[in-house]
């Protein structure tokens, strides 16, 4: 079957293709009137008409397409996220490219695809250094808005508030009565990291503990460096654990489970941010909850209105969720 075309639309219509075109581009900066406007877009749904998004956007220069790009694609911070994006951008008229690109990869992605005119505007995850964010940002060609950080320089980003996520972690293992507590730190330098670190340091400077910089190991934001950190951290014999990411909590339980130290009876676990899987875990996983995937949304729309020639105000860090308790955290028995 042959496909439909604009010009197609507008012979069945009586109209002329300029017409037709403007009606189903939703424009109404030129009037048509009613009766022709609903008689167009009656034959186009009839018709099953379909716009060709190429020949539009070599008119245009624009894709209605928005690029994401993110370090991990098995994470379900960034998953979520990434579904937030898709959902704002499907709302106001734009597709989605999603892009994986690995932390410490030397492939230009950003550059690639911001310089091949395949999308009007990116959404940017990272997990690399400043510097290498920076160098990326000059090689894009269209807006960006950085997701989960700031970058000095960088005018638009949508983060979360993981200094209050912290704190509520520590909060809660406080009230139980630990005092022995270790961080599992995100990466050195990083601007989450700083956060979550600062946020561990005043929840214990609110229930009167010292910090003790020994207490802290850098796990990143993998299963493996999870494990990792809390072998290290095992001779701290601490009582609880604030783990800065739910994947690195996962890494960390099995570490216990391996040393034969019981959760939460001998060490309790909580870790930041909450998804499906915390509660699949053994013991199932207590949590923050943080909002991810208003992040994508927020950010998507950010950029949106960037496209749209809107100077957006800066976006105030987001909130974070509910503290969800399960099994891993108890009262202290030391």
């Amino acid at each position: 079957m042959a496909r439909v075309t604009l010009a197609d639309v507008a012979r069945a219509a009586g109209v002329d293709m300029s017409t037709a075109s403007r009606v189903l581009r939703g424009e109404s900066s030129q009037r048509v009137r009613e009766e022709t406007r609903d008689r167009i877009l009656k034959i186009a749904a009839d018709l099953q008409y379909l716009a060709n998004p190429l020949a539009r956007g070599l008119r245009t220069q624009r894709t209605d397409t928005l690029g994401i790009v993110v370090p991990q694609l098995d994470n379900p911070v960034f998953a979520s996220a990434i579904r937030g994006a898709e959902l704002a951008a499907a709302k106001l008229g734009y597709s989605l490219l999603i892009s994986h690109r690995e932390p410490g990869a030397t492939a230009t992605t950003i550059a690639k695809i911001s310089q091949t005119n395949r999308v009007d505007g990116l959404l940017v995850a990272s997990l690399d250094d400043d510097e290498v964010l920076r160098t990326d940002r000059a090689a894009a060609r269209v807006p960006f808005v950085l997701m989960n950080r700031i970058l000095p320089g960088a005018p638009l980003s949508v983060v979360l508030d993981s200094r209050a996520a912290a704190r509520k972690a520590v909060d809660h293992l406080t009230s139980l009565g630990h005092r022995r507590i270790v961080h599992l730190a995100g990466r050195s330098g990083g601007f989450n990291a700083r956060e979550r670190l600062q946020g561990y340091r005043d929840g214990l400077e609110a229930a009167g503990i010292p910090f003790d910089e020994s207490l802290v190991a850098v796990a990143g934001y993998t299963a493996e460096g999870g494990a990792d950190a809390m072998r290290a951290l095992l001779a701290a014999r601490p009582t609880a654990v604030l783990a800065a990411t739910l994947v690195s909590a996962a890494g960390a339980m099995a570490t216990l489970h391996e040393a034969g130290l019981r959760i939460p009876e001998d060490v309790s676990v909580t870790g930041l941010h909450d998804a499906p899987v915390a509660g699949m875990l053994y013991p199932p996983l207590t949590s923050v909850a943080m909002p991810t995937e208003e992040m994508g949304r927020v950010a998507a729309t950010l950029l949106i209105r960037s496209l749209a020639g809107e100077t957006p105000d800066p976006v105030a860090p987001l909130p974070p969720g509910a503290l969800v308790i399960r099994r891993s955290t108890g009262p202290t028995l030391s």
